[in-house]
């Protein structure tokens, strides 16, 4: 019987996904055996640009088979995404208060090349629990299992089509919100770049 909660590991996730955690006292399974979705967080971040939402995707390299698992899904180096994204960063957050303060750490994952998204994401999410200062309890599924609690399956449950109720989300500064207002569940770097260390207690 499926008894703890289950994840999907998302490229810089939300902040509901990090508040979703927390319930969990952040023991939890993050599912590695799912068919890779298209079209997610997998491979996903949503931050705030001069111009609004801009998402940055991370190519994969998908071939004939479809079904490839998640944990066996390739990145897509022919072109140098992570140049484009870190650009990205540099202007939207280089004028935040705590961009430079998290810059060194951040941007090795910008630089260095990985072949598998499972361990790029799970890399940068063991980073982001350090700045949080989280030491969270992680297991890995060993099978695909379809039907288990829903009130434990976080699998779809987080998604960027998913309508947002912004009461959810206390406002917080941010670096382009007198063009646009606030912007709620963004990637947590959104948070980290204008908290800083204070995004552990907004959490």
């Amino acid at each position: 019987m499926q008894s703890s909660a289950i994840f999907p590991l998302f490229y810089l996730p939300p902040v509901s996904y990090f508040s979703g955690l927390k319930d969990f006292d952040y023991n939890f399974l993050l599912e590695k055996e799912e068919h890779f979705p298209k079209q997610t967080y997998r491979n996903r971040a949503r931050i705030y640009s001069p111009n609004g939402h801009l998402d940055l995707i991370i190519p994969v390299i998908r071939g004939a088979n479809v079904h490839t698992k998640m944990k066996d899904v390739k990145i897509s180096n022919d072109f140098n995404w992570q140049r484009l994204h870190w650009k990205s960063f540099e202007s939207c957050y280089r004028n935040s208060a705590y961009f430079e303060f998290y810059e060194d750490e951040f941007s090795r994952f910008y630089h260095q090349k990985f072949e598998y998204l499972f361990d790029y994401n799970l890399e940068l999410l063991q980073w982001l629990f350090k700045q949080l200062k989280k030491e969270p309890t992680i297991g890995f599924t060993t099978e695909y299992v379809k039907e288990i609690d829903p009130a434990l399956d976080f699998r779809a449950k987080i998604h960027f089509k998913n309508a947002i109720n912004t009461e959810d989300f206390k406002p917080y500064f941010q670096v382009f919100d007198d063009r646009e207002g606030f912007k709620p569940n963004l990637s947590i770097v959104d948070l980290l770049f204008n908290q800083g260390p204070q995004t552990k207690s907004y959490l």
